[in-house]
């Protein structure tokens, strides 16, 4: 017997004789048995007589005709088995293959033999592994993920600190990053939240933060920005650029959205960074560099490496697994480099900040007592809509109670800083949607800048406190910690691997988003193919008319393109970490659904137009948007049923020789 493999298939032939062999006699079989059916239909009495009688010439013809049609075949036959045998030899001639890691009780005593591969086709596999401090799959190999109650932290333990460790020469610096998470949709619309709350927030600012230069704020979702920033006047428009000279405001990730890492293809991840940061750059020349992920459910190291690819060199992360963090915070690594499993140069390093804490609203990032934290959170002062479910509500700082309120919040920042390696602290101040009223800017702002003033002004305590963005914070943790040849700081570990998957308490996981909602995650790749199509496509197309002089066409021309662009921002917001996993409310997902659908609309008249002028130029432009001009798919109404093929039966037909042959079935 004979064996060989391609790909994952195993093909076995015996003797080529016994093969055909065995092919001749069935042929031959079949010949002698379909004459005897022959002759046995005409004479079913079986009498000897057959001999004597004289057959018609016509059936001897017809008779005739079927032999020779049997004997084309049977030669049609042995040309392909010789063309199987020569296969079978070629294939012999490769040079067998060794199963060097297998165990020999786990292999079949059978020759084998595989394509050859050649050293230059596929150098990662030659590569050893990367070296990294810590890989992923290794810890949550490791970890027993015991769910022990930790006290005020309920997922870590009691941290303490020797205050000895702070002096004159080394001060803790801590930076208060003011942040509003905006979902662009979740319980309502894209268009619903921006009418309701977005808009306000991005109003007030610009009011609020043009008069004071201590305040600092940062802002991820562009398709917001860039949804406000149409609506604004000149001056306001100015006074964005100005917060941003300045180091007020920062733009973080630059993306058109804060987009899901697990269902998203890095296509469509690509595309809804691009889109954003061609914004920025035209409309505020503007390139972010550093990343802000604080709500996806679950981290992929992909995300990391095209943000370090488009020129980013640090991200903050949030959802990663309770165990996880309390991992990485008794080691101090919480902040690390990111490395990719391939990189052995070490090039696409990032630097990930990960927020050791159960979330990022504030009553759990000041430190690790939420009761404390809440407390601080002065949109929860009494009268407002919002308060603390430790029932301890915040206090406004005064005069009398400053050094106290101070003191109790400082212990905080503390605590915090002994799960990092420097004596710089990041503190993010915010949460869903915050800031939407003037107020809320008021109460913030004025009650943590008395207590920085006071806290700045006690030289005993050894402490510098302030507003600030990434940017402020990440250059101070360079300078305190050194950098290295790449700007990178030293002595910081190094991780491979992903944060997938996510759970933020007990055993509950976050996985049901990996396949819910399937039509719409389906929707979303159809859609990706079709911008994907229509962009080659348009690619080609204006590549063509640079070689030509075609001046009649511009308007249509930017018809066409304004539409390329309302479908990749389409595409874009459907990334969404809200949107493509599924988490959101059906009349939301809905507006989505019709989005998508609008989008795949104008990409195939996109696709057909471009195709019509990519063969016949003269007919560019002429034809009406909604003809369809090439129709690629099948359409059907969502509430029509399946369609169903007919069949035809044919009751009792005669073939050639007069024979009766019931139940013929013919697809119509």
């Amino acid at each position: 017997m004979l064996r060989f493999r391609l790909g994952t298939s195993v093909f076995q032939f015996r003797r080529y004789s016994v093969v055909i062999s065995v092919l001749r006699a069935l042929v031959i079989a079949g010949i002698l048995y379909f004459l005897y059916r022959i002759l046995y239909s005409k004479f079913p009495d079986g009498q000897n007589s057959i001999l004597r009688t004289e057959i018609d010439k016509g059936e001897l013809s017809l008779l005739e005709q079927r032999l020779e049609k049997l004997e084309s075949e049977l030669q049609r036959n042995r040309i392909m088995l010789s063309q199987v045998k020569d296969t079978v030899k070629n294939l012999l001639k490769v040079e067998p293959y060794h199963h060097h890691s297998f165990p020999e009780h786990m292999l079949h005593k059978t020759n084998r033999s595989l394509v050859k591969l050649y050293n230059n086709d596929c150098q990662l596999c030659l590569e050893p592994p990367v070296d990294a401090n810590e890989n992923t799959l290794d810890i949550y190999e490791n970890l027993d993920f015991e769910n022990k109650d930790g006290g005020v932290w309920k997922q870590g333990w009691n941290i303490e600190y020797d205050s000895s460790q702070w002096n004159e020469n080394k001060k803790l610096k801590i930076f208060v990053v003011p942040h509003s998470h905006n979902d662009p949709g979740w319980i309502k619309t894209f268009e619903k939240y921006y009418k309701d709350q977005t808009q306000h927030i991005l109003n007030n600012m610009v009011l609020k933060m043009k008069d004071d230069k201590k305040r600092k704020f940062i802002w991820a979702e562009i398709s917001f920005f860039a949804l406000w920033w149409d609506k604004v006047d000149r001056n306001t428009q100015l006074s964005v650029k100005r917060l941003i000279s300045n180091g007020q405001l920062e733009i973080v990730t630059g993306g058109w959205v804060m987009n899901d890492e697990a269902t998203a293809h890095y296509y469509a991840m690509i595309e809804q960074m691009i889109e954003g940061h061609q914004w920025l750059e035209h409309n505020l020349d503007y390139k972010p560099k550093n990343g802000w992920a604080i709500d996806p459910f679950g981290l992929s190291p992909t995300m990391a490496y095209l943000l370090r690819r488009m020129g980013l060199d640090n991200m903050v992360i949030q959802r990663v697994h309770y165990s996880i963090k309390k991992y990485l915070a008794e080691r101090k690594s919480l902040e690390f480099l990111w490395r990719q499993q391939w990189d052995q140069n070490h090039t696409m390093d990032i630097l990930c900040h990960t927020m050791p804490f159960y979330s990022y609203d504030i009553p759990h990032t000041c430190g690790p007592d939420p009761k404390i934290c809440c407390q601080f959170d002065f949109k929860r002062l009494p009268g407002n809509k919002v308060n603390c479910p430790w029932r301890v509500p915040p206090v406004p700082i005064t005069e009398k109670n400053v050094a106290d309120r101070a003191w109790i919040l400082l212990d905080q920042y503390r605590k915090k800083s002994q799960l990092f390696r420097t004596n710089v602290v990041m503190i993010q101040l915010g949460d869903d949607f915050r800031y939407d009223k003037a107020y809320e800017w008021d109460q913030q702002f004025n009650n943590y800048q008395k207590i920085f003033d006071y806290i700045n002004s006690r030289e005993d305590w050894y402490a510098e406190a302030k507003f600030g963005t990434l940017e402020d914070y990440f250059s101070a943790l360079r300078e305190d910690s050194g950098v290295d040849f790449r700007n990178m700081p030293s002595n910081f570990p190094s991780i491979i691997g992903d944060f997938f998957t996510y759970a933020d308490r007990d055993d509950h996981y976050w996985s049901g988003y990996f396949t819910s909602r399937p039509f719409y995650k389906n929707m979303d790749r159809a859609l990706e193919a079709h911008l994907r199509g229509a962009e080659i496509l348009f690619s080609l197309m204006m590549a063509k008319m640079e070689k030509q002089t075609v001046t009649s066409v511009l308007p249509y021309l930017e018809s066409l393109m304004g539409d390329l662009v309302a479908s990749r921002r389409t595409l874009g917001l459907f990334q969404h970490h809200d949107a493509i996993t599924g988490t959101s409310k059906d009349h939301v997902v809905v507006d989505y659904a019709s989005k998508m659908f609008a989008a795949l609309e104008k990409l195939r008249n996109i696709i057909g137009q471009c195709a019509v002028y990519l063969l016949a130029p003269n007919f560019f432009g002429v034809l009406d948007e909604q003809t369809a001009i090439l129709q690629t798919d099948e359409y059907r109404h969502l509430s029509s049923m399946p369609q169903k093929m007919p069949i035809k039966f044919t009751p009792k037909k005669k073939d050639r020789l007069g024979h009766i042959i019931d139940n013929i079935l013919l697809f119509v």
